[in-house]
Order: structure tokens, then sequence, then C-alpha cells
């Protein structure tokens, strides 16, 4: 049993730990900045794996139902258990931008996609996939909604929503798996290079965010109130995929 558990961790979260401990090292001596990293993981390899991983992956419309409507129903339930702590505590609008984000979505694509890929292989990812990708989409449109419209109107938050490639990358997948269309050879490679991309970036990110968010932290204006009440939600200790990304970029 432990000797299992010791090759898992071995074989499984090495790997995924490895790029989060460069990004951070690279954040902590040589000062990079994300904002650049984030925005080609955001705007391009992001799309690449959408397109790529629902054009081809092996799962049936049973199961598609099924996950889209838990994560749906998950979403929505999640988002009034936060709205309703918000008005109760008494939080300002930033705050219950903050406390919703911490709530309602979990780190399912920078871990996500790497772990269920070394630990189950291509099978398991096409299984995955499908929660993987909505939570893409969700995070990419209610997310950046939610965080933008702590600074900006509601009107603008919308408007920066559309300018994300992620869901017409989805649209453009479901279209071609339904009428069966393949893209060129040199196309799909490309795309496929692009694809694989994305979760080595997007851990590099994630270390160098963690390193920055604590060196940030004196500077945070944020009520006790607040910082308790996200860091009591049981997602608060999980980074939340593509909103950091986005955060570097919806301004």
């Amino acid at each position: 049993m432990i000797s299992s558990f010791l090759a898992t961790i071995y074989s499984v979260f090495l790997p995924i730990s490895l790029p989060v401990i460069g990004g951070a090292l690279l954040k902590r001596f040589k000062g990079i900045e994300t904002k650049a990293l984030s925005a080609l993981s955001l705007y391009v390899l992001s799309p690449a794996l959408i397109f790529e991983t629902l054009e081809k992956a092996s799962i049936t419309s049973n199961e598609v139902t099924v996950t889209v409507a838990f994560c749906l129903l998950n979403v929505m339930v999640l988002w009034a258990l936060s709205a309703f702590a918000g008005k109760m505590l008494g939080l300002s609008q930033t705050e219950k931008s903050g406390l919703a984000l911490t709530t309602i979505f979990t780190n399912s694509v920078n871990y996500g996609l790497p772990l269920v890929l070394l630990a189950f292989g291509q099978a398991g990812l096409d299984k995955a996939s499908v929660y993987v990708i909505v939570q893409i989409i969700i995070m990419n449109t209610l997310g950046v909604y939610l965080a933008a419209r702590s600074h900006f109107s509601a009107v603008k938050a919308i408007r920066s929503v559309f300018t994300l490639p992620s869901v017409y990358a989805a649209a453009f997948a479901v279209l071609f798996r339904v009428t069966d269309f393949q893209l060129p050879q040199g196309l799909e490679t490309g795309v496929s290079m692009l694809s694989a991309a994305y979760a080595p970036l997007a851990l590099v990110i994630l270390g160098a965010q963690m390193v920055g968010v604590r060196e940030a932290g004196t500077s945070l204006s944020v009520t006790r109130r607040g910082f308790w009440s996200g860091s009591g939600d049981a997602n608060a200790d999980r980074p939340v995929s593509g909103l950091g990304l986005a955060r570097d970029t919806i301004h």
C-alpha cells in the first residue's frame, strides 16, 4: 500500500511539481512577469487545448450531458451560497467577487489535466475532458465576468467575456465533430503542438503567481472579514485555474 502510494507520488505529483517550482524560482530570483505568458496561455494555448480535446475525445453523449448538468448545477448552488454569505457578512463588491471566485471554481485545469493524463493516460483524459473543458468555459466566461465586475461596470465585464477565444474554440470543435470535418494535417499538427504546451506553461505561471501573491500580500486592500470568509472556504486553498491568467489580461 505504502509503496504504491509512493510510486504514485513519484510518477504523478513529482512531474506536476517541477514546472510549478520552476515558475516560483523564476519569479523569486529573476522577477519574471507573467502578464505576457498569461496572455499567451489564455488566448492561444487554452483555445487549442479546448478544440483538440473536444474534437478527439472518446466520450458518449450521455457522459457529456451528465457532466455538463453537474457542472452547471454545482456552479449555481455555490454561487448562490457565496452571494448569501457575502450579503450576510456585509462585504464590499470586490470582496464579494473574490469570495465567489474562491467558492465556485476549483483548480481542475492547471493540476487536473496533467494529473489525469499522468495517472490514467489518454483514456482517462478523454473521460475527464468534458468536466475540464466545461470548467474552462465557465471560468473564461462567468469567472472573467466576476473578476472584471469588481473593477468595471457589468456591461464592460460582459464584453470582456466575448474577447476570449475559448468559447469560440469549443463551438468550432463541436461543429467539426458533428459534421465529421477534419483539419488539414498541417493545421492539426500545429494545434496539437499548441495544446501540448498549455499544461506546462500554465503550471509555470501558477508557480510564479503563487510567489507573486505572497510578495504582494502586504499591499492587498481586503478587510479581515473578507479575508477569513475566503480562507474558510473549502476551495480557497486551490488556486483558480484560468482566473489567474485572466487577471493579467482583462485590463
